[in-house]
């Protein structure tokens, strides 16, 4: 049975709620093992995000240096979109929840309603729904890209791309979307290439 292992950046000041939160995760077993690193600074959280690879954020709201309301959670967002953040905090409020989803956040976790099972599962769905929605959203950018109108040759039907380069259509469309080409020959161009094999009488 393969281990799969989650790097997690855990933000949090408390020390008895940072510790509980390592102690659910150290103990959670099974095909996933969770390597934690703990800080308790958001400016200390931002720093290592620019140097450090993490799969998820969990992130206290109640920082010190971390601002009022959703002020900490936008600052790691804007500076780690690809991310998946899951927000802690130690207020039921199901206004406030709803806001930090609506911003990007991918759940919102009540420290003392925290179970070791469902921190565990909020995690791993939360990874899971990150990459489906840049999946989404790099689907969305391919076929804008492919919407456009594009400067296409008269005679040889090359497409000038973005840099201004001429590139066949199959290549310039390749690399903007996840569309692959097989090749073949068109029953018209059949018969202007093997004239003698095809006849126009022979197309289908």
């Amino acid at each position: 049975m393969e281990t799969r292992t989650i790097h997690t950046l855990l933000i949090e000041d408390n020390p008895d709620d940072a510790l509980l939160i390592q102690k659910y995760l150290t103990g959670a077993g099974g095909r996933v093992r969770y390597n934690v690193t703990h800080v308790v600074r958001l400016a200390h959280g931002l720093k290592i995000l620019q140097s450090v690879l993490f799969d998820v954020v969990l992130l206290d709201l109640g920082l010190p240096d971390g601002g009022e309301g959703l002020h900490t959670f936008e600052k790691v967002h804007a500076h780690s979109p690809h991310l998946p953040i899951i927000v802690l905090t130690g207020h039921d409020d199901d206004e406030f929840a709803i806001e930090s989803v609506q911003k990007g956040a991918q759940d919102y976790l009540v420290k003392g309603q925290v179970t070791g099972a469902m921190l565990g599962r909020s995690i791993q769905h939360a990874i899971e729904r990150k990459k489906l929605i840049t999946q989404l959203e790099n689907s969305a950018t391919e076929i804008e890209k492919l919407r456009r109108i594009l400067p296409i040759c008269a005679n040889c039907k090359k497409i000038r791309d973005d840099k201004g380069y001429w590139t066949q259509v199959e290549i310039y469309i390749s690399a903007h979307s996840q569309t692959a080409f097989s090749h073949g020959i068109c029953p018209e161009c059949a018969v202007k290439m093997y004239p003698t094999i095809y006849k126009k009488d022979d197309q289908t």
